[in-house]
């Protein structure tokens, strides 16, 4: 497990996300800053169980492939299609995007408890399957780097 990854979400991410200019233009993709927040807090919700997902969506035959890339240092192409999300981006919930992050970061730290007060716990991701700590993490890590490239707040690799 990196705790590299783990410090990042938990000290680093927030941090940068409060940094962008609440107009920033995404580099690609139709989300708006506060969208894409909101969108990953919806993430979080599913990796900490709070939002459970029954099905899977990947073909069996594909899941490990996906859990590969998963576990992989390959970062998210600009432009991957999420399945589950529609073509244009849901309405924002949140007031302001300051709200909207205060709310990510709520949830980012119930993500952490739910696994310090059960380490063996796995949450159904229906992109990526059984997930435990580690490769949710490996996930949330991930997808934070994707969309701080969408808004150039770090280099493409």
């Amino acid at each position: 497990m990196s705790e590299e990854k783990i410090a990042f979400l938990q000290n680093q991410f927030i941090p940068l996300l409060r940094s962008i200019p609440s107009d920033r233009q995404p580099l690609w993709g139709k989300m708006t800053l506060q969208q894409m927040v909101e969108h990953f807090t919806d993430s979080i919700r599913i990796a900490s169980g709070l939002t459970e997902h029954q099905v899977i969506i990947t073909p069996p035959e594909n899941l490990q492939r996906m859990q590969d890339f998963l576990m992989s240092d390959k970062a998210f192409r600009e432009n991957t299609v999420n399945p589950l999300m529609p073509v244009v981006p849901a309405p924002v919930k949140n007031v302001s995007i300051t709200k909207a992050i205060d709310e990510l970061q709520n949830e980012l730290k119930h993500f952490f408890s739910v696994f310090d007060a059960n380490p063996h716990l796995t949450t159904r991701n229906p992109t990526f399957g059984d997930l435990n700590f580690q490769m949710n993490v490996q996930l949330l890590y991930k997808h934070a780097l994707h969309h701080l490239r969408q808004f150039d707040v770090i280099p493409s690799p």
